[in-house]
């Protein structure tokens, strides 16, 4: 299992339009979760599970694309697509 990581931060003056979109757009989606920050209001965080390494570099190709249907969310990013941070990860250790 490996997990592809998205965070950035919305400008509070697109919450609502934030809100909207992410609704559809999980409704539309398999495989991710949405969470905001409890400490840091309007930072959010997009979990998506793959199966393997090759599946979670798909995922973070197309998520940082501006053909991907999230990218509608890039323009209520704090400094836009700059600030979109991607990254994958690995389990720490193996199951035992």
């Amino acid at each position: 299992m490996f997990i592809t990581f998205a965070e950035y931060r919305i400008s509070p003056e697109f919450q609502e339009q934030y809100e909207a979109a992410t609704k559809l757009l999980l409704k539309e989606t398999e495989g991710v979760e949405l969470y905001e920050g409890t400490d840091q209001p309007g930072l959010f965080v997009e979990i998506w599970r793959a199966a393997d390494v090759a599946q979670a570099e798909r995922i973070k190709k197309e998520r940082c694309s501006e053909r991907s249907s999230w990218a509608v969310l890039t323009p209520m990013i704090l400094g836009g697509s700059a600030k979109l941070h991607v990254w994958t990860f690995q389990p720490a250790h193996s199951p035992s």
